[in-house]
């Protein structure tokens, strides 16, 4: 059994990041072999920007958009800070959930921290889905603002209805922002269909490098330019900064690879999915799914193992690649925000574990893994009841 690398180790954590993609991989080392600033007037500079125009267009069929509407970022904390600071305007709500990313919930806390009763959040039931009824409800009272809804959450792989999200705001007159981050390259994703503003991604979840990002901006969304970055004036004024070449052109290869075998990479995605739920299930019936399970990505699942804290499990099979949780968020203090956000108590929320597989993984990594879970979460509860003493 080996995992992306070669390694021994069953990668499971696809959310937190995924293996570069081989065609990805290949694109970033020739591209890093040339010389050449994309805003260069001589001829390595104008091969330099035809490349990038090439990874754009790739990037741009993957969403079924133009080319021009897509501005280069480091990635999607970048993009949501880029689109909510843009799309935000004081005294209008900014509707988001406490279930978002924390790159969308911090930028909302701190974009709004002026007129704090701008910011609204939606509920979200024990299911993780967000109660989109509710958005009626807000826009009864105020018109306009943005709406900020993740496509798919990243701890549970729960979807959003963008396109009945999206309805309400355009009746309310308000623009629509979606963190797609996790959505991209293993969902189809079609810009026109979803109806929104503002969708942000970074190339590293569907197998391109790390660091580099997109935000899709609609042609015509009436939009203020307010750049985070300011000085060359790259990507027409919207992001300064001398363009990541090599990163975004790997991150062209991926969305064309990735595009190429989106449907027959999802199906046998889930189907590995569900064959990991059904080991865990046989073997500790007493564990729980987390996140309506009919409607969420086809390679993720969350997990509560009752009473076994989630890092000791963690610990103690070393072989495999999981979570707690979001990696932005490893080594907090606190829980889950969106476990709880969910009516998960504390102490499950600890016990908890995401499992996130992909396009690289394979049959026996999830044999491999849940081998290595039950026999993790075993020796950890008869640890925690050998220590607890006969009572």
């Amino acid at each position: 059994m080996n995992g992306p690398n070669g390694s021994d180790t069953s990668y499971l954590d696809y959310n937190a990041t995924a293996p570069i993609r081989p065609e990805a991989a290949a694109a970033v080392i020739e591209a890093m072999q040339s010389v050449g600033n994309a805003s260069s007037m001589h001829q390595p500079g104008r091969q330099a920007a035809y490349r990038v125009d090439v990874a754009r267009r790739q990037l741009a069929d993957l969403l079924n958009c133009s080319p021009g509407e897509l501005i280069f970022t480091s990635g999607a904390t970048e993009a949501n800070n880029l689109a909510l600071r843009a799309a935000y305007t004081a005294g209008k709500p900014l509707v988001t959930t406490p279930v978002e990313h924390p790159a969308v919930l911090e930028t909302a806390r701190t974009v709004t921290a002026g007129q704090p009763d701008d910011l609204v959040l939606l509920p979200v039931g024990a299911d993780g889905v967000v109660d989109l009824g509710a958005l009626e409800q807000v826009f009864e009272a105020r018109h306009g603002g943005v709406v900020s809804l993740m496509a798919a959450n990243n701890e549970t792989g729960v979807l959003t209805d963008l396109r009945v999200a999206a309805k309400a705001a355009r009746d309310a007159g308000a623009l629509v922002h979606t963190d797609a981050t996790q959505i991209i390259g293993r969902l189809p994703t079609d810009v026109a269909e979803l109806d929104v503003d503002l969708l942000s991604l970074s190339a590293h979840k569907f197998g391109g490098p790390q660091g580099v990002g997109a935000l899709y901006v609609r042609r015509g969304a009436p939009l203020p330019h307010r750049p985070l970055l300011v000085g060359g004036g790259q990507e027409r004024g919207w992001r300064a900064g001398t363009l990541n070449v090599a990163g975004i052109i790997g991150m062209g290869a991926a969305a064309e690879a990735a595009h190429r075998g989106l449907g027959e990479e999802a199906e046998r995605v889930a189907s590995l999915r569900d064959r990991l739920e059904l080991l865990l299930t046989s073997a500790l019936p007493e564990c729980r799914f987390n996140g309506r399970r009919d409607q969420r990505l086809p390679g993720v699942t969350s997990v509560t193992f009752p009473g076994v804290p989630a890092d000791a499990v963690l610990a103690a099979m070393p072989d495999v690649a999981a979570s707690e949780g979001s990696a932005c968020a490893s080594g907090a203090p606190t829980p889950s925000h969106v476990l709880l956000a969910m009516g998960l108590s504390r102490e499950d929320a600890d016990s908890t574990i995401r499992f996130s597989l992909g396009y690289a993984t394979t049959g026996l990594e999830v044999e491999h893994a849940a081998e290595a879970v039950v026999r993790a979460v075993t020796q950890v509860r008869s640890a925690l009841a050998e220590a607890r003493g006969p009572r």
